[in-house]
């Protein structure tokens, strides 16, 4: 393995827990698949709500992103092939890491990162994102009949929670030349409306965003059978044949 010098696609993983729960530890079975393709997988941690608020999540995930670009030779990560994925407040987690761009500001705080060296401004881009049932507009869950507890949780008290909550919506990043984005969702998802899905993807096709929504008939908030993840998957390895894998393997 060490004499591998080849750089490889390269997976980055959110675990869900509506940003107030939940450890990478939980996202091991998740990953396999992506291993079994001989992909580097990093599995991120970041910070829930019992220990730091919004944006903190966010700025984590981003600085996730910002590692992998500085240890790429390190660990052979390919930055050209680089997809992020997520499941629920990972898939919300994911969209953001993926949409945002450095002059959102989300990463001007990363360990290790003093923004003096050609790496800390080198642009940061991904080339595809997976989307599990991820949250894309965190404002409409803060009133209204789509308000969900852990949104709330994660604003607090603090005053400017809608506008901060738009800032951290990834339907508000939605724009042309955006990485293509592969949504999976049950229809009947009690957790994520089924509507902020079907938004995106038709935000997203509204921009000429390469763009799919896989559809689980009466699916729940994840917990699909393994006919059910046969389809996403499959959707999934045909997605990225498409848009991440296809430049690379012609040319060999």
């Amino acid at each position: 393995q060490a004499a591998n010098l080849t750089p490889t696609p390269t997976l980055v993983f959110f675990h869900g827990g509506g940003w107030t729960t939940g450890a990478k530890e939980g996202a091991v079975f998740s990953l396999l698949p992506y291993l079994d393709m001989g992909w580097s997988v990093v599995n991120v941690e970041y910070r829930t709500t019992a220990v730091a608020l919004a944006p903190a999540a966010v700025e984590d995930a981003r600085c996730a992103l910002r590692w992998i670009y500085r240890n790429a030779k390190q660990y052979n990560f390919d930055v050209s092939r680089v997809v992020v994925t997520g499941q629920s407040a990972g898939g919300h987690l994911a969209l953001m890491t993926g949409l945002l761009d450095d002059a959102a500001g989300f990463d001007r705080l990363c360990p290790g990162d003093r923004g003096t060296g050609p790496r800390s401004t080198e642009e940061m881009k991904v080339a595809a994102i997976l989307n599990w049932y991820g949250i894309t507009d965190v404002a409409e869950m803060l009133s209204g009949p789509n308000t969900r507890s852990y949104a709330v949780a994660w604003f607090g008290s603090m005053p400017n929670r809608v506008e901060l909550a738009k800032q951290l919506s990834p339907l508000t990043y939605v724009r042309a030349g955006a990485p293509p984005i592969l949504t999976a969702q049950g229809d009947a998802d009690p957790t994520v409306p089924y509507t902020q899905g079907v938004r995106l993807h038709e935000a997203l096709t509204k921009a000429g965003v390469p763009n799919q929504h896989v559809t689980i008939p009466s699916g729940k908030h994840g917990g699909f059978s393994d006919a059910e993840m046969a389809i996403a998957y499959t959707a999934i390895r045909s997605f990225l044949d498409k848009h991440v894998l296809k430049e690379k393997t012609t040319t060999n």
